[in-house]
């Protein structure tokens, strides 16, 4: 990492969504909060307790020990038995397991990587994922805006989800708690009619009742017939395609807003390769049964990680610290987790 001067890999896009979309230079800045609270006050499993495999075989950007430390402590207090996984996915692999997650998986080691946004797993992986659900197991697919739409596309595709494969931005319906003005901050709530109703926004009483969900950039969905989208984007919405591989790099001081960037501090970035295209109808969750299976694929992860972005990232910002997940305040993605969780393993019908 260079700190003098500090470049950073940004994509250059006509809103502040590029402000949460800052690339490999500052990801040393985001990390799971280590002082968020995982306990869970009444378990759902005390003495039966489905076993997880998180997969961490396919160059994961979140794992169970990193920036998904916060979801695994959490889920393995509320009686999950969660076993990373270290190997290509295969029957012999699979069996065992009550439910699979796998969290923004890649093509490549790292964003920043040629290849990042190649296929993350094998025709033959997708195929025995694909099966194992039929015959019953549980899936939770997580991909993020791009490179990681195009990276899981192949799997989410056995399942008949559409990924758009590029960022999430809403200009009109967005997060606006504590200042905040980053239209990739979406909300998902009763009050705006997009948190949709479904078991997994329900919870088993009115304690675990989702009334108000943020998620942060990610991609648009689009499930298959008989889906059910309980995070449903505006019809403002919109998803910018990542910028051509080919279109010509760029040194800025200034983001697109006006705002300065601080002293030392240069970026480097791509314009974006064409004009927005309409997200209205699609999601960023999703849900649906297949065979004796359930899937639920969401297109954005930091909704369900407890992260703190600090240093030049925040200052980006206009902040200091941004919380981005299960620890910001006044939401229920704590509670979402859970309730995804419940879903897939059957305690909520």
């Amino acid at each position: 990492m260079n700190r003098n001067p500090f470049r950073l890999a940004l994509p250059l896009f006509a809103s502040c969504a590029l402000l949460a979309i800052i690339t490999p230079a500052v990801l040393a800045q985001q990390e799971a909060d280590a002082g968020f609270d995982a306990k869970v006050a009444r378990p759902a499993y005390t003495r039966k307790h489905p076993r997880v495999l998180f997969d961490e075989a396919h160059f994961n950007f979140h794992t169970t020990t990193g920036r998904y430390k916060p979801f695994a402590d959490l889920i393995g207090n509320d009686g999950y038995a969660v076993v990373a996984n270290k190997e290509k996915f295969q029957k012999k692999v699979l069996e065992g397991y009550d439910l699979l997650v796998i969290a923004n998986a890649l093509g490549a080691e790292t964003q920043a990587s040629p290849g990042s946004d190649k296929p993350a797993f094998t025709e033959e992986e997708c195929d025995a994922v694909r099966e194992w659900v039929r015959a019953g197991g549980s899936l939770l697919l997580i991909a993020d805006h791009a490179p990681f739409g195009s990276a899981a596309e192949a799997l989410a595709k056995r399942f008949g989800v559409d990924m758009s494969k590029g960022y999430a931005v809403d200009m009109e319906v967005y997060d606006r708690e504590d200042g905040n003005t980053n239209r990739s901050f979406l909300v998902f709530s009763r009050d705006n009619h997009l948190l949709q109703e479904h078991p997994i926004t329900q919870g088993r009483d009115a304690t675990e009742r989702v009334s108000r969900v943020v998620t942060f950039t990610g991609q648009s969905l689009k499930g298959p017939e008989g889906s059910v989208a309980f995070l449903k984007l505006s019809d403002t919405a919109r998803d910018r395609q990542p910028p051509s591989k080919d279109s010509e790099a760029v040194t800025v001081d200034r983001l697109p807003n006006g705002q300065q960037l601080p002293p030392g501090v240069t970026a480097r970035g791509r314009p974006a390769a064409g004009p927005p295209v309409s997200a209205a109808g699609r999601a960023q969750g999703i849900a649906l049964t297949f065979g004796k299976g359930r899937v639920v694929v969401l297109g954005e992860a930091a909704m369900l990680s407890a992260q703190k972005v600090t240093g030049v990232a925040a200052q980006l910002m206009g902040k200091d610290e941004i919380r981005l997940g299960m620890n910001r305040p006044g939401l229920d993605n704590r509670q979402l987790a859970l309730n995804i969780m419940h879903w897939l393993s059957r305690l909520l019908n």
